[in-house]
């Protein structure tokens, strides 16, 4: 198959990529000038999210793709540039959404495909829900063009999976190594699902030109479910920490600090994430999540250590880890955690 992911090169959609040219598909990747490509793609280079429409259609000239694969988008605009983009020029248009567009579960029921929409306490989410409906009104109308829905939850390769100070900043990780504490929101107990990529992309390739995708909706996820405690416990001894100083601290507490936290903190990783993939793996059978993440996290470890450069080490990440510890300790003098 002719494919075009638009933004290839990321953490998600990097593995993606490598799967799509293991099994010998022409692959084409749209992402940003100066950006590495991968071995064996084909480069469209530019910047769809900033660069002028019809600059980016006359690159897409003569072109026609089985399946477009969007990483990078949004919002709804997004969506309806995409429309204009490729009408008459791919077959099947799969959309990158989240999970956390989910409404949050009131009981441990696992989330499934039907689970409704909403989520009032992050945009982002609100962006991706509104995208998503959008896509669904506008993409039947599209002569040729099927749709289909993808949602991820806290899906990993190059990333740390630590809210604060994690993610693509090598902070908190920075801190374990270095004895320091590092914080954990709510008292860690929370379940929550984690995917590596590889395994991703297993379940998103499998979804091309099948007839069980068309106009329909997945989500992708592993089987796993750790607690926040040991996510960190296990991202620190990958990191060469046995013992990781955690100090945990309410949500509510560190969004008082950083209002910007409420959404990923109550809107999102501060509920159980349980998901249940059965829909999946009617269309997709062969989907068979394989990598925990002990040793998953392994790999990270090992990526971020292979070049000091991808350690994103902020100028004021360190200081605000410290500036909240110091202040939560004089409110809480008599809270058991070291903060030597």
């Amino acid at each position: 198959m002719k494919l075009l992911f638009i933004g290839g090169t990321g953490n998600i959609s990097s593995s993606c990529s490598q799967l799509a040219l293991e099994q010998g598909h022409e692959l084409w990747l749209m992402h940003r000038p100066g950006r590495p490509g991968i071995p064996g793609a084909h480069d469209i280079c530019c910047d769809i999210n900033n660069d002028d429409e019809s600059a980016i259609a006359q690159k897409l000239r003569g072109h026609h793709f089985e399946v477009v694969v969007q990483f990078i988008a949004f919002t709804p605009a997004q969506i309806e540039r995409d429309l204009r983009l490729f009408k008459g020029k791919c077959d099947q248009y799969i959309f990158l959404s989240s999970a956390s567009a989910y409404a949050k579960p009131t009981s441990y029921t696992p989330t499934t495909e039907r689970t409704p929409l909403e989520n009032p306490l992050w945009q982002y989410s609100r962006d991706k829900i509104a995208a998503e409906k959008y896509l669904e009104e506008q993409a039947k109308g599209q002569e040729g063009m099927t749709y289909t829905i993808v949602r991820p939850s806290h899906t990993y390769d190059s990333v740390i999976l630590i809210p604060i100070g994690g993610w693509t900043h090598f902070t908190a990780v920075d801190r374990m190594r270095r004895g320091l504490p590092v914080i954990v929101p709510g008292d860690g107990t929370t379940l929550w699902t984690i995917t590596h990529a590889e395994d991703f992309a297993q379940g998103l390739l499998g979804l091309f030109r099948n007839t069980k995708a068309i106009n329909e909706d997945f989500q992708i996820t592993s089987d796993e479910a750790l607690t926040w405690n040991e996510i960190y416990r296990l991202t620190a001894e990958a990191a060469g920490v046995p013992n990781p100083k955690l100090v945990h601290i309410a949500s509510e507490l560190l969004i008082a600090w950083n209002p910007d936290w409420e959404g990923t903190l109550l809107g999102d990783k501060s509920h159980t994430a349980l998901f249940d993939n059965t829909k999946l793996k009617q269309a997709v059978p062969t989907f068979a999540p394989k990598i925990r993440f002990a040793e998953g996290v392994k790999r990270t470890m090992a990526w971020f250590d292979a070049d000091p450069s991808r350690k994103n080490l902020p100028v004021d990440g360190d200081a605000t880890i410290e500036k909240i510890l110091t202040e939560y300790a004089k409110a809480w003098p008599e809270g058991k955690f070291d903060l030597s």
